[in-house]
């Protein structure tokens, strides 16, 4: 089951995304603080799945007002990641049709980008109900 990370979760959530960005510094000096930030941040869900009480799946949904389609929003999925020990149980599907459901009550799409460019992860998408051929994604590193 998945549902909006608990408080108590937030200072575990940095070891999770060692595995999503290896290499990236940690956060964990100010995890929880941005973490709460994110959670106080209007439309912004962090969802999460436990196992004995540690979060070891996650993503991020945030559902955002949208001038065109008749005003409908629209919700981005990020940093979805699984603990290595925790693959293959249906945990990040969880976690996604959670945030299809927070989605679904107020927008129109989800959208989804990854930066894996293995075939399995793109498959994994697809099997979620995702798509990559309607959008083309860009990102500009600042």
């Amino acid at each position: 089951m998945a549902r909006k990370a608990r408080r108590e979760v937030l200072p575990a959530l940095p070891r999770l995304f060692t595995r999503l960005h290896p290499d990236a510094p940690a956060a964990e000096a100010g995890g929880t603080a941005l973490w709460e930030t994110a959670r106080a941040f209007p439309g912004c869900s962090v969802l999460a799945a436990e196992a004995d009480g540690e979060p070891v799946s996650t993503c991020t949904v945030t559902v955002i007002p949208n001038p065109t389609h008749g005003g409908r929003p629209y919700a981005p999925v990020e940093n979805v990641v699984t603990g290595a020990a925790y693959r293959g149980r249906g945990l990040v599907f969880a976690c996604l049709r959670e945030a299809e459901t927070l989605a679904r009550a107020a927008g129109y799409k989800l959208m989804l980008m990854t930066g894996s460019r293995e075939e399995n992860t793109l498959r994994f998408y697809e099997r979620a109900g995702y798509n990559r051929t309607d959008k083309t994604g860009f990102v500009r590193w600042l």
